[in-house]
């Protein structure tokens, strides 16, 4: 392993990934083979009256932190725990992420989730709270135009932090989204590409030769 590229969905660097060598790879789900973009995006920021959305289970010592401060204490604030994973569950979860202005992308057991991918395909700005994550194609893509990082010793300011972010965000995603699409036969930039290419950058560019 030590002269391997790994690609990693946990792309812990406190528990063993090594950057510049190592490449992080996105959670995602696929909801449509067929139709990739099905319910991407839908509202602009000024129809989004949510400031801010999580629902998750209880895994992990964040997330008791993260309702301790924010369940029930702001009406922009929709922050819950686990939804019903039923139809009704999971519709209801994605309409609170399309109404939403940002989604909260909390670490549970792992530094990744899935809802950060999930997050930029519903034009929802992710904000990871999740310390020594390293964040997928970070080699070409610049995460601080489209996405939030809120180290997890300030989820007591995030309400704060949320209301100083200018807008600008929400046309960076747009731009982004297919980065993060996977296709029955891969397209140009794509998830696969994207994965590939930060495999062939550490090979290339940042392993030094022993």
């Amino acid at each position: 392993m030590q002269n391997c590229i790994r690609s990693l969905c946990n792309a812990n660097v406190a528990h063993g990934f090594k950057i510049g060598k190592d490449t992080s790879l996105p959670v995602t789900y696929v909801h449509s083979m067929m139709d990739p973009v099905r319910g991407i995006g839908e509202k602009p920021p000024s129809e989004k009256p949510i400031l801010a959305f999580f629902a998750g289970s209880m895994h992990g010592y964040l997330r008791e932190i993260l309702l301790k401060y924010w369940e029930n204490k702001e009406p922009d604030m929709r922050i819950f725990g686990p939804m019903p994973r039923d139809m009704e569950g999971k519709r209801t979860y994605r309409e609170y992420m399309k109404n939403s202005k940002y989604c909260i992308c909390a670490r549970g057991y792992e530094v990744h989730t899935p809802r950060i991918v999930e997050a930029i395909m519903f034009e929802c700005v992710p904000v990871i709270i999740s310390d020594n994550y390293v964040p997928p194609f970070f080699e070409v893509l610049k995460w601080e135009e489209f996405s939030l990082f809120v180290q997890e010793k300030d989820i007591p300011h995030l309400r704060n932090i949320l209301l100083s972010v200018p807008e600008e965000k929400y046309l960076a995603l747009q731009r982004v989204q297919k980065h993060f699409l996977w296709h029955t036969k891969p397209l140009k930039y794509d998830l696969f590409h994207m994965t590939l290419h930060s495999i062939w950058y550490n090979r290339v560019f940042q392993i030094k030769p022993r």
